[in-house]
């Protein structure tokens, strides 16, 4: 490296240092009462951070029956998880709790390190150096009577959460037809009959899709013994409910609908997948000009936004956390990061306040701390405990 270069960079490195501890209500404020801001929230207040966790009372997961492939959890009711996971974290004294919702983020503009105004629907303000948005995804279900109600009660979007309790029954696809394969591929070790209602998407610009998506698609449907029905569904009615209906000792839950359409007979499943649109339950990270792509807020591999100080986990992200246990992992993820990333910025403040310079060798490691991605190594450490 070349001297030069390594005096702006050690200059950059003196000039943060010597910047001040932002004075706030709490080091993190994390938005979002889910699995995702739970684990957020029980990784900071570990290490004694002190941290205040909105929760609006609006969950994804809220309309399931309950939790599956959790381990152990599996079958265990999301009120009940929640319950628990808070009553756990409610140990920690530095946990704080608020059942309000959160209305506006505001960056506090006081030098390069981040601080922000949190304002709620009473109107209180509240301060914090870190956010965390762990708000979540809302499904958008088509206006189909009977559907809205019976979501996440045998009808379900995720095979690994809901599919094994079904296993073997008769089965249904909703949906577009550009889709149905991909349903297909993850559902075809747990169902064998299996119908695909496409509700009129079966058309030229529907197949087009379907063919984007996957080539071949129609003779792996053959393959797999798959029908499609393209008529219009008209209502779908529940004749049997799998939370009285079931046996424990097999995990069997035996849910039972009648498919209604505006033509022709209907027909008897016992179990859907789906294959509808998600978008952000919360506007706050449009508000906040985070980068926001297919509705889902970009992140790095430490779940920080395009937001200085700011990090999204759970649903509402781009990596790919839909189920609990990622939720949960990407929660926990951000605690790491956030804790390590505050304390580098606490020593350096610290240092700056001492009498004598930094030695050379100080500022080379300081510096080289600075550049890149560098969290890795204490992820990578916390991830072995």
């Amino acid at each position: 490296m070349r001297i030069t270069s390594l005096l702006s960079i050690l200059s950059t490195v003196a000039l943060a240092s010597a910047e001040s501890i932002p004075k706030t209500d709490y080091d993190v404020i994390v938005v979002g009462g889910g699995p995702a801001g739970l684990s957020a929230l029980s990784g900071v207040s570990r290490v004694r951070r002190t941290a205040l966790l909105f929760d609006s009372h609006h969950y994804r997961n809220d309309v399931t029956r309950e939790m599956h492939d959790v381990i152990g959890n599996d079958g265990t009711p999301p009120a009940e998880f929640r319950g628990l996971a808070r009553e756990q974290i409610s140990r920690y004294p530095t946990a704080h709790w608020s059942n309000n919702t959160v209305t506006s983020i505001t960056p506090i503009s006081s030098g390069d390190l981040s601080s922000f105004t949190v304002a709620d629907n009473t109107g209180k303000n509240y301060t914090a150096r870190k956010i965390v948005l762990g708000t979540g995804l809302r499904d958008v279900l088509p206006n189909i009577p009977g559907l809205q109600e019976a979501f996440g009660k045998g009808i379900f979007w995720c095979p690994w959460c809901d599919g094994y309790e079904h296993r073997d029954q008769s089965f249904g696809i909703l949906g577009s037809i550009s889709d149905v394969l991909g349903s297909v591929l993850e559902a075809h070790t747990l169902f064998s009959d299996i119908i695909a209602f496409v509700n009129g998407t079966q058309d030229a610009q529907g197949e087009a899709a379907a063919t984007a998506q996957h080539e071949g698609w129609e003779e792996q449907l053959k393959a797999w013994n798959v029908k499609i029905d393209n008529r219009t569904i008209e209502r779908i009615e529940r004749l049997q409910d799998g939370a009285t209906h079931r046996n424990r000792t097999t995990d069997t839950q035996y849910d039972k609908f009648l498919i209604h359409f505006a033509e022709g007979a209907p027909i008897e499943r016992g179990a859907f997948i789906t294959n509808f649109a998600s978008v952000q339950h919360s506007t706050l990270p449009r508000q906040m000009g985070l980068n926001v792509t297919d509705n889902k807020i970009d992140v790095t591999s430490a779940m920080r936004t395009s937001e200085s100080g700011v990090f999204a986990i759970g649903d509402a992200n781009s990596d790919g956390s839909t189920n609990v246990p990622h939720a949960m992992f990407s929660g926990k993820r951000a605690a790491v990061y956030i804790h390590v990333e505050m304390s580098r910025e606490e020593s350096a403040s610290k240092v700056s306040k001492r009498d004598e310079l930094l030695s050379r060798r100080e500022l080379e490691k300081e510096a080289i701390r600075a550049i890149g991605d560098n969290l890795e190594p204490q992820w990578t450490r916390a991830r072995k405990l």
